[in-house]
């Protein structure tokens, strides 16, 4: 790999993400600095984990069907 950038497989290793996930977060442009060089993407060193991927883990959804009167057919 190009020296100051690192694969999928080594940013899903020091982050501790599935290497679809960080797949799908650079193709959406959610790693910052990260470039697709032919069929590999190149993410720089450098970069931090991303915090944000824009998942609700609160539970604010949980029961909504109960809560708004809507029943499943």
């Amino acid at each position: 790999m190009i020296p100051g950038y690192m694969t999928i497989k080594e940013a899903s290793e020091k982050w501790g993400l599935s290497n679809r996930w960080i797949n799908t977060m650079c193709h959406s442009g959610k790693i910052v600095g990260a470039q697709k060089l032919g069929t590999v993407w190149a993410i720089p060193e450098d970069t931090t984990k991303p915090t944000e991927d824009g998942r609700v883990k609160t539970g604010a959804y949980k029961d909504w069907r109960k809560r708004y009167g809507k029943t499943s057919k």
